[in-house]
């Protein structure tokens, strides 16, 4: 079993007693203090299950976009088919502004994909060769995702620090806003 919550993870390994003295099943369960958080590349290249597994249980947590990108990036390295799967894994994983953000990160052309497999499949190379020309319309996408994580997760926001993201051109910083806002419990917290 693989859980996400430390506490539900403890309840599911107590051993089942079936009736015979001296004889219990002790589930084997995976939860976020048995699995490592992976989040560099290399090393969710050299196991990408693992990396799979670390998204699985953590990524509800503080870390989960991070270990989120890692197991997707491992993963697109893989064949069609596994690299689908575990991807689809992953992004079930995820809480929806966690799954949002990383569908942006994928797709906004700040993110680098590793593989040809991964290039071709989420057309990187497309990508590429547009970002040049269309800097503009990206920015804004990356805006409208921050602001709509802060709102999915109830984060107060005024007109004029509205405008201040969605005046913004910077995709780095864009980025930067998009994985704090993740997190934050108050706006000020975004542009610290």
């Amino acid at each position: 079993m693989v859980c996400s919550d430390a506490e539900t993870a403890r309840w599911c390994a107590s051993p089942i007693e079936i009736g015979h003295e001296g004889f219990a099943l002790r589930p084997y369960v995976l939860g976020p203090g048995s699995v490592p958080v992976v989040t560099e590349a290399k090393r969710a290249q050299a196991a990408p299950e693992l990396a799979v597994l670390s998204a699985l249980a953590h990524g509800k947590g503080e870390r989960g976009l991070e270990v989120a990108v890692a197991a997707v990036a491992a993963a697109a390295g893989l064949d069609e088919g596994r690299a689908l799967f575990y991807t689809d894994l992953v992004l079930s994983a995820l809480p929806e502004a966690a799954r949002c953000a990383l569908e942006e990160l994928m797709s906004s052309g700040t993110y680098q994909y590793q593989s040809e497999f991964a290039r071709k499949y989420y057309g990187q190379g497309l990508i590429e060769g547009e970002a040049k020309g269309k800097a503009e319309g990206k920015a804004a996408g990356q805006a409208e995702s921050i602001l709509a994580v802060l709102g999915n997760r109830g984060v107060a926001i005024s007109e004029a620090q509205q405008q201040t993201i969605r005046s913004c051109q910077d995709l780095g910083q864009l980025d930067r806003w998009l994985r704090r806002a993740l997190t934050i419990s108050e706006i000020g917290e975004l542009f610290d």
